[in-house]
This record gives structure tokens, C-alpha cells and sequence, in this order.
């Protein structure tokens, strides 16, 4: 979402939102109904600019990039349908596994189609901050997370690094093997400018934000934390990070279905992860 807001100069990085706890609509028909979209602090976060917005997942923030609010017109559905394909989420990446799931980026064709109703400003604040309808597998946001890690190349990824044969000759002799190329799917979709201020803000989430468990690895990380709400007081555990920041070699996604918060529980288990792989290279 910051990506696309920022490549659309829907914002710039030193603009700021004012948080103060979500934001108020009023039911067009009858002004009496008001649908509130809360932050998930109460009081909210002040006013925040994109960096600490990622770092804090100030949901104001998000809402008001995604579906526009006050003098921020918005990306928009289309738009946000958009540059979530580009980074690979709503259809297949083509693994070379069977089973893969395409996922699901809702639009108003979608939802007339499915669900007979109407598209409202409610459905795109929601989409915004990965709630609603949308459904996304850890592949594809692994892959994304990859993408803005390494300055804007989307691969397809790959669980077979190399196709390897007998020789027919001795144990000491090397088997003929074949290389299995990267596939890029799409690269340059967003400026490497902008992505790097979404990593300042992966960054920024790990030296004050919701992965501060991160801190302390041997290595500089970055990442974001997601808590995706499935049913009343219900809610899946997401972390998906970088490292090391500097020199990103990487990616590790975590979700705990019905785990509760990213920041409690997701995170904990990355940094068991990130742990052990950079012990392993000392």
C-alpha cells in the first residue's frame, strides 16, 4: 500500500495523517448511523508520516492512502487492485509444485458477482489494511516482501534449485546437474526510491515499532507485522521480514492461523528462524 500511495503521489514521504483513534463515516441515507474504522491504539498514533506509519501499522494512515479521507483523495480500489498484482497477490505465481492457491483481491465486480451488494468506501478501507474479503497466501507474500527487499524484482519462486543426475562414474567424481534459472515475473513497477523508504519504514518497525523483538539478532533486520481478523475477537498472527537490512540475502514469513497478534506472536517465531540461519553462517 505505501509503495503504490508513494509511486502514485498520492503521498510523499514527509506528509503526514493525523491518527486520533480512526476515522468517522456517516451513513449517506441517514446521518444518525456512523460507521467508525478504528487504529488499533486507542487515542491513535498523532501524526504520522510514512515511515512510522509502517513501523506502527497506523491503521488511519492506511484507511485514508487506500480510500482517501480529508484532503488525501486515495488510491482507490482499482489502483490498490492494482500494484497488489504487480507485487504477485490475487492470482498464481506458477511454483513448481501442484496445489498452488490463487488467493483473492476483492473489487466491486467481484463483490456484486459473489455477494449480490454494492462496493463501499468500508470495503476499500478494509483491503487497505489487508482486512476483508482479501485473501493472500504466504508464498505471495513472501515473494512480495522479496521484491521490495531486493529494489523492485518480483520472482517466481522456486523450490528446486538444481536438477542433478548420476554420472555413472566414482563417489569422488562431480554428477552432471542442470541449474534451475530465476524466473522474474515484473520488476521496476514501483522506483527503487520509494521502496527504499518502505524498507526504512520495515526498518523503523524493528528498532521502535511492532517487531522490536527483532533488535537484538546478530544482524540487522526489517519487517511488518499483520493481525488479520477472520471472525469476532479472532484473529491470524502474520510476520513477514528482511535481512540482513543492508544487504538483504532473506525472506521469512510467518503465520499462525488463530495465533492472535503478528507483534506476539509471529514475530517470536521469525526471530527463531533468522537466528538459527545466521548462526549457521558464522
Amino acid at each position: 500500500m505505501a509503495s503504490a500511495a508513494l509511486q502514485e503521489n498520492v503521498i510523499g514521504p514527509e506528509k503526514t495523517i493525523l491518527s486520533t483513534g480512526g476515522i468517522d463515516i456517516v451513513n449517506k441515507y441517514n446521518n444518525e448511523i456512523i460507521y467508525t474504522f478504528g487504529d488499533w491504539k486507542i487515542g491513535g498514533h498523532g501524526a504520522v508520516n510514512v515511515i512510522k506509519a509502517i513501523a506502527e501499522s497506523v491503521n488511519t494512515y492506511f484507511y485514508t492512502i487506500g480510500g482517501g479521507h480529508g484532503d488525501v483523495k486515495g488510491l482507490g480500489v482499482e489502483k490498490i487492485k492494482k500494484y497488489l498484482g504487480l507485487f504477485g497477490w490475487g492470482g498464481a505465481l506458477g511454483v513448481d509444485l501442484p496445489g498452488e492457491k490463487d488467493g483473492l483481491i476483492p473489487d466491486p465486480r467481484w463483490k456484486e458477482s459473489v455477494k449480490g451488494e454494492n462496493w463501499y468506501i468500508g470495503d476499500t478501507y478494509n483491503i487497505s489494511i489487508g482486512q476483508g474479503d482479501i485473501a493472500v497466501t504466504p508464498l505471495q507474500v513472501t515473494a512480495a516482501v522479496a521484491a521490495i527487499a531486493n529494489g523492485g524484482t518480483l520472482y517466481q519462486p522456486k523450490f528446486v534449485k538444481k536438477i542433478a543426475e548420476p554420472s555413472g562414474k566414482s563417489d569422488e567424481q562431480e554428477e552432471k546437474f542442470e541449474e534451475v534459472a530465476p524466473k522474474i515475473i515484473g520488476q521496476g513497477f514501483v522506483s527503487a526510491k520509494n521502496l527504499e523508504i518502505v524498507r526504512k519504514g520495515m526498518r523503523e518497525a524493528v528498532i521502535s515499532g511492532s517487531s522490536r523483538a527483532l533488535y537484538d539478532l546478530p544482524v540487522k533486520a526489517a519487517g511488518k507485522t499483520g493481525t488479520a481478523q477472520f471472525a469476532k475477537n479472532k484473529t491470524h498472527a502474520w510476520f513477514s521480514g528482511f535481512a540482513p537490512y543492508e544487504n538483504p540475502e532473506i525472506v521469512v514469513t510467518v503465520l499462525i492461523e488463530g495465533g492472535g497478534e503478528g507483534s506476539a506472536a509471529a514475530v517470536p517465531v521469525a526471530k527463531e528462524v533468522l537466528k538459527w540461519y545466521f548462526e549457521r553462517q558464522k
